[in-house]
């Protein structure tokens, strides 16, 4: 087996189990979002987390369906030695890795701005959905009493909030669990943190992990574009 013919083959095996994994991130995507419900009860508290901060269900159907898109173009450009697919398939990837870089220079320089709008964003649903939604109420509650944390920023952003208006006190984990009605006075007393915070700690705890992680993604994309494109100058030689 020649060198050009085992890339090839490497190649076409690679972004088949991209394919394949693209393929399971959709249907995981697609079940999420049709019955949510069975996932949270499957996977609980982290799932109900991460439904907090971003919209799972549709987050998994782009990402699957990117890496479908990708596999296939892998796959097939290399399988039939097509040169018109694999330099798309060299852009896709290359437009990712772009994109890749800028994401993490922007959440590097622009965190206080990330935190602002994610306040913005974030804290008038508590306000408005937090006690009336009951959906919304079980993810939160369950995120609080996980992370140990209390709102976004910290109690105050139950100020004014329909739950407050109802109750006229807090969530109960802004007291740390500790009393039945917490009341501004108690709340500020408690050293519970805001969940945002609360995160922005476990990720800089498991920065190492994260960057390792990253870097292992940007090395595999370099790799496939240098690969793809090896290919695509060898079958002028062809």
């Amino acid at each position: 087996m020649g060198c050009f013919t085992f890339i090839k083959v490497m190649m076409i095996l690679f972004n088949l189990a991209i394919f394949l994994g693209g393929g399971t991130l959709l249907g995981v995507g697609i079940w999420v979002k049709v019955d949510g419900e069975s996932f949270l009860n499957i996977f609980g508290a982290l799932s109900s987390s991460v439904l907090q901060v971003v919209n799972v269900a549709y987050l998994l159907i782009v990402i699957g369906a990117i890496l479908l898109v990708i596999g296939f173009l892998g796959c097939y450009g290399a399988q039939k030695e097509s040169k018109c697919l694999l330099i798309m398939f060299f852009s896709v990837v290359l437009i990712i890795f772009i994109a890749e870089v800028a994401a993490a220079v922007v959440a590097l320089v622009f965190t206080g701005l990330a935190e602002t709008l994610l306040t913005g964003l974030v804290t008038p649903l508590l306000k408005d959905k937090y006690g009336a939604d009951p959906t919304f109420t079980e993810i939160w509650n369950v995120t609080m009493t996980e992370v140990h944390c209390c709102g976004l920023n910290n109690y105050t952003d139950f100020n004014n909030s329909y739950f407050y208006e109802k109750y006229h006190s807090y969530p109960r984990q802004c007291c740390d669990d500790m009393v039945e009605v917490c009341n501004s006075t108690l709340a500020a007393e408690k050293p519970v943190k805001g969940c945002f915070p609360q995160i922005l700690e476990e990720i800089r705890t498991n920065a190492g992990v994260a960057g390792g992680v990253a870097a292992g993604i940007a090395a595999l994309e370099i790799a496939a574009m240098a690969v793809s494109m090896y290919l695509y100058c060898r079958l002028d030689e062809k």
